[in-house]
């Protein structure tokens, strides 16, 4: 019965998010603030009463899901599209991501008892934007952005996770191991990324022969092999000392540019994939979370939101930007555009899982920065983006 009861839970939860979802589109609120309230009204201290208090199966189901997102949102990139931002996109997500962990990790030591390194750490954990949500707002509304905004945006999502993981894990690890060099962890970002990059490249190109020459006997087995080759990619180049989660997004982008058997439907089914792939993490991290405990850090959980949305993100934009003369009103559209997902509540288990004092703390201050930040940022995105004159009535294809 145990079994049963739990698939007609599943089942239930699956179904009220998706059809509560629908409504949130209207309101201009993302989807996953849906989600995350969802699992928590079903948690242990919600009407649900499930009781979930294991951050290792939430990083785990994390872990998976974002390989599928990251695969899907790379199939889904058009190169042609892409080359026009690339720096730009680039330049966000690195130097964007160090000067938010840096701005975001000073403030932090300044205002609470937090050591440097653990202020830094919860800058590095936040320090990664989730452009699902600003899309899932733009398609409802049948709204476009122009100056290329949406594929800059798109590019900065997908590739800016990489560098807050390799941050999040290299100032744990810098924790647990204070005596480690400055010098040996930026050989390891050098290791890190440019293992990343060549396994990507190498993996997305023998997928394309791989999957053209396998020939296999039923159509419906070609997306549960690229299901497996993504994986592995992401795995091999885990093992190998490379940033998995880059590699799993430039072998996408690779394959997605490229002719391959079945591209139509693969295309369809990761699509799919990637968006219950977000409900069952979003609502997995509503679980794990306990809102008694949110509250005693709501004030200053919100002094952290303003400050990364007022004052980090915006300088983080402003110093990557302004070398390429991208104009004021785009600049201001970006820094406001800084939405906070999924990503950081994963991250913030790593600290729980490495069993780093105040390890709790963190993930309770990152999930209500999270939750403020795709509130407040995500409600009013049109509404700046109207305002300052940069949406475009064409409807995405």
């Amino acid at each position: 019965m145990i079994s049963e009861q739990i698939i007609l839970i599943g089942a239930l939860l699956l179904f009220i998010s998706i059809i509560i979802s629908k409504t949130s589109h209207r309101l201009g609120i993302p989807s996953l603030l849906v989600f995350l309230f969802i699992g928590m009204l079903a948690g242990s201290e919600g009407i649900g009463g499930i009781y979930f208090d294991d951050p290792v199966v939430a990083q785990f189901i994390g872990i998976v899901a974002l390989v599928f997102i990251l695969f899907s949102g790379g199939l889904d990139t058009k190169w042609t599209d892409v080359k026009p931002v690339l720096w730009k996109g680039v330049t966000l997500s690195t130097a964007g991501v160090v000067i938010t962990t840096l701005t975001v990790g000073l403030f932090i030591n300044w205002i609470t008892g937090f050591s440097l390194t653990e202020s830094l750490l919860m800058g590095a954990i936040v320090s990664s934007t989730d452009a699902a949500a600003v899309f899932s707002i733009f398609r409802s509304q049948k709204c476009g952005l122009k100056n290329k905004l949406e594929q800059l945006l798109e590019l900065e999502s997908g590739t800016n996770d990489p560098m807050a993981y390799f941050m999040t894990t290299t100032l744990i690890f810098l924790i647990l191991n204070p005596t480690t060099s400055i010098g040996s962890m930026v050989l390891l970002l050098i290791q890190s990324i440019g293992l990343g990059v060549i396994i990507g490249v190498i993996s997305g190109k023998g997928m394309i022969k791989i999957i053209n020459n396998i020939k296999l006997h039923v159509d419906g087995l070609y997306p549960v092999f690229t299901i497996a080759l993504a994986f592995l990619t992401f795995s091999v180049s885990h093992f190998l000392g490379g940033n998995g989660f880059l590699s799993v997004y430039i072998a996408a982008l690779i394959l997605g540019n490229s002719y391959f058997e079945n591209k139509d439907i693969q295309l369809q089914f990761f699509d799919g994939m990637a968006l219950l792939m977000q409900i069952i993490m979003f609502l997995a991290l509503g679980l794990l979370v306990f809102p008694s405990q949110i509250i005693p850090v709501m004030g200053i959980g919100l002094v952290i939101s303003f400050f990364l949305m007022l004052v980090a993100r915006p300088l983080a934009v402003f110093l990557c930007l302004t070398p390429f003369k991208v104009p004021l009103k785009d600049k201001t559209f970006v820094s406001w555009v800084g939405i906070r997902g999924a990503v950081p509540i994963i991250f913030a288990t790593y600290p729980i899982v490495s069993s780093i004092s105040g390890g709790q703390m963190i993930f309770n201050l990152v999930f209500f920065i999270t939750i403020t930040s795709a509130l407040l940022q995500g409600s009013t995105i049109n509404v700046l983006a109207q305002y300052l004159g940069l949406t475009s009535n064409k409807t995405k294809e």
